[in-house]
């Protein structure tokens, strides 16, 4: 018996596929490779090259390499750009989660893993996020995985589904020098590609009411979060129930001028980050409390942020 990785090509998805083989457990990837790369998946793992949207081809995946359950990480992952193109994001994020759940109830795969977003809670007006926090997404990206929870919840109400979604804000660092983020819109990768090509980062607005004047974010390291979905995995598979939705959330953040600071320090190029207006629509500050995740999901910082910009550089470098 195997777990589907949908996206394991990708940052985030194969870290899950690396933490899925160091559990004993056998992956399978599905990805079309518009943002994951083939070299991203282990040497052995059976990589399907295909589209959600092929119906057809997830279905045999699921029957030919006997799979018991799928952790769903495949989309479009762009929330900026989704402004601009809400029928792609769409077309990827519900109706490819559609064609998925399809699937799954024609083979009798009952149990599923779904990665969702802290991009459903749109800009909160509190301080700490909880699972209990309204959600109002704010671009067709945060409201695709909204509705991708509620399919899945709707699907498990018709039919035997097993299933919990996880929300988590900003993903950092690497599990593996081999693996690392390519996203050209997240933090990390546009400060160190500035750094690479001799440019100075930039930070949008300093007069926030935050402990330094600039946004504070929730970070988490990538090799935590696969850890907390494979976990959700084997508790769903041996028949535990779970809570429809976690936040993994750090509790307490960082200001992207300490995440400028432990660049510097990390890579030893001495910079000042250029301060440019604020961005319309950002809040001060976001975290999220990862306390129901502690309990049931094994889900622990066990990473600091100077781990998490050291092993994201140390990839970063190792790619080139």
């Amino acid at each position: 018996m195997s777990w589907l990785v949908t996206g394991g090509a990708g940052y985030i998805g194969s870290h899950v596929v690396v933490a899925l083989l160091e559990a004993g457990m056998e992956p399978v990837v599905i990805d079309d490779l518009s943002s994951g790369f083939a070299r991203f998946v282990p040497d052995g793992v059976p990589l399907v090259e295909a589209s959600l949207l092929d119906t057809a081809t997830i279905t045999a995946t699921l029957r030919d390499h006997r799979v018991e359950g799928v952790i769903h990480l495949a989309g479009f992952k762009y929330a900026g750009v989704s402004v601009q193109r809400p029928l792609h994001t769409y077309s990827q994020n519900v109706t490819g989660t559609i064609s998925l759940l399809g699937a799954m109830v024609e083979t009798g795969v009952d149990t599923l893993v779904f990665s969702s977003s802290a991009a459903t809670y749109g800009t909160p007006d509190v301080d700490l996020v909880t699972e209990a926090t309204p959600t109002h997404p704010e671009s067709p990206y945060g409201e695709s995985k909204l509705i991708g929870e509620w399919l899945i919840a709707d699907v498990a109400r018709a039919h035997r589904l097993r299933h919990t979604s996880l929300r988590y804000f900003n993903v950092v660092g690497s599990g593996s020098p081999g693996l690392y983020d390519t996203s050209p819109h997240n933090l990390f990768p546009l400060v160190f590609d500035a750094l690479v090509a001799g440019r100075t980062p930039r930070i949008n607005g300093d007069d926030y009411p935050t402990p330094d004047g600039t946004t504070v974010r929730d970070y988490v390291h990538v090799a935590d979060l696969a850890h907390s979905h494979v976990v959700a995995a084997r508790r769903l598979a041996a028949g535990e129930s779970l809570e429809p939705v976690y936040n993994l959330g750090s509790g307490d953040g960082s200001s992207v001028r300490q995440i400028m600071d432990t660049i510097r320090e990390v890579t030893q190029i001495d910079f000042v980050p250029e301060i440019a207006p604020r961005r319309a629509g950002d809040p001060a500050q976001i975290v999220a409390s990862g306390k129901l995740a502690r309990r049931d999901l094994e889900w622990e910082m066990r990473h600091d942020l100077r781990s998490m910009v050291s092993s994201a550089w140390e990839a970063r470098q190792a790619a080139g």
